[in-house]
């Protein structure tokens, strides 16, 4: 664990935004499933699993441009079939990390508000934290619109303020939580910290910029609370 763990005055954080892929979950296997698929049924190559990887986390009609080569006419009927193929089984392959759930009961508990930040379109998020009895914690589910209109780690994370404004939250001293460069470099777009954790996909050259980084669940309860 890098430090710092508090915000520099050492009062406590006001509030919290948390990313879900990669972070909360491992969905890895059911999103590259999908993928494969897709790109399939679309005409494209499959790559090995490892760059499927690359795939969980950014906003995918980015991730169809930059990985597949895809132009945006062919991203949109990629994102037709993967929407098609994730229906009904949202759930399939996906885990909370082990510790995540008691994490977020433990922020609930101290008070600390907090919201989902995530690429993933919130029609998607509800369900699966429902599905693992998550979505009690939350004050506000942000993620991506279904027409990827909003989708932008920056743009979910200033949807995820305006909704906790809106609620009279303080925001004078908020942090993200991720696990890719997108957590990174969204959050800064809004003057906020990150805090990247390790067990998701990303890796060190993504979370240059942090104020702190996470080894494991215990690490980042130290981190925040």
């Amino acid at each position: 664990m890098t430090a710092p763990q508090r915000p520099t005055d050492g009062t406590p954080w006001s509030a919290i935004l948390f990313d879900l892929d990669g972070t909360i979950t491992d969905s890895a296997a059911g999103i590259t499933s999908r993928l494969a698929e897709t790109l399939a049924e679309t005409g494209y190559p499959v790559p090995p699993q490892e760059d499927l990887l690359r795939y969980v986390g950014p906003p995918i009609l980015d991730a169809f441009r930059d990985f597949a080569g895809m132009d945006e006419k062919e991203s949109r009927r990629a994102l037709t079939v993967y929407r098609r193929l994730a229906h009904g089984t949202l759930v399939d392959g996906i885990t909370v990390y082990p510790g995540m759930a008691e994490l977020l009961h433990d922020v609930h508990r101290a008070g600390i508000p907090f919201s989902l930040a995530t690429s993933k379109p919130e029609s998607q998020a509800m369900p699966i934290l429902e599905h693992f009895g998550l979505i009690g914690y939350f004050r506000e589910i942000a993620g991506a619109t279904d027409d990827e209109s909003r989708s932008a780690k920056a743009d979910v994370v200033a949807e995820a303020l305006r909704r906790l404004r809106e609620k009279h939250v303080d925001l004078s001293r908020v942090v993200m939580v991720g696990d890719r460069k997108h957590d990174v470099e969204g959050s800064a777009m809004h003057g906020i910290p990150c805090i990247a954790v390790r067990w998701g996909y990303g890796n060190p050259a993504e979370w240059q910029g942090t104020i702190a980084t996470a080894d494991s669940v215990d690490d980042l309860r130290d981190l925040l609370l």
